[in-house]
């Protein structure tokens, strides 16, 4: 299926794990303690962009000062989100090609999620044993759409990029991945995956 590629790279959000209704959850409760207003096909439209990128176009669009400062809201919105993983993430389907491929093909995650948040929850998933590589936000100075993530997965991975198939849910992403010369693979088009995040 993907053998004409030296290596597999995924997405996490609404990709390779199913945690659309944990981030839900976590925004909802930071933009409610905050007074900023719930636009879901905004929130939707915004899957892949990191906490504090989401928070400063919510706060242009409304219009909006809010007296805390961009890293105490990101930091709990990250609060709720550890206190509450365990309930709500899951494989997706793709954990099917991910177990096809382990031990032939080196695999990596590219994450607008921060690299330890990650790890905890590919290890709550049973994902991490196929994984070799995760870079999360906090590793890249331009998160997606910018190519920086996956470029840095192919360079730990120790494979060229335009030998990389990367698996997303999101525009954004998508957009990433063809930017860094990779094949980009539509989840939702190719494997019915559907992150159900502010659906």
């Amino acid at each position: 299926m993907y053998d004409q590629y030296a290596a597999l790279i995924f997405d996490m959000d609404g990709t390779l794990v199913d945690s659309g209704q944990l981030h839900e959850f976590a925004w909802t409760a930071m933009l409610n303690k905050y007074g900023i207003p719930i636009d879901r096909p905004l929130m939707r439209s915004l899957a892949g962009v990191p906490t504090k990128g989401t928070i400063e176009i919510l706060l242009e669009k409304f219009n909006l000062k809010v007296e805390a400062s961009l890293d105490e809201m990101n930091d709990f919105k990250e609060q709720v989100v550890h206190d509450n993983m365990h309930k709500y993430v899951k494989p997706t389907a793709l954990i099917e090609v991910a177990q096809r491929y382990h031990g032939k093909k080196p695999m990596a995650i590219g994450t607008g999620a921060y690299t330890q948040e990650a790890n905890t929850i590919l290890g709550l998933c049973g994902l991490d044993k196929y994984i070799q590589v995760v870079v999360g936000a906090d590793q890249v100075q331009n998160p997606k759409p910018a190519p920086d993530t996956f470029l840095r997965c192919a360079e730990l991975l120790g494979v060229d990029a335009t030998q990389c198939v990367v698996f997303e849910d999101s525009k954004l992403g998508l957009q990433a991945a063809a930017s860094a010369g990779m094949a980009g693979i539509d989840v939702l088009l190719v494997h019915a995956v559907e992150n159900d995040y502010f659906l």
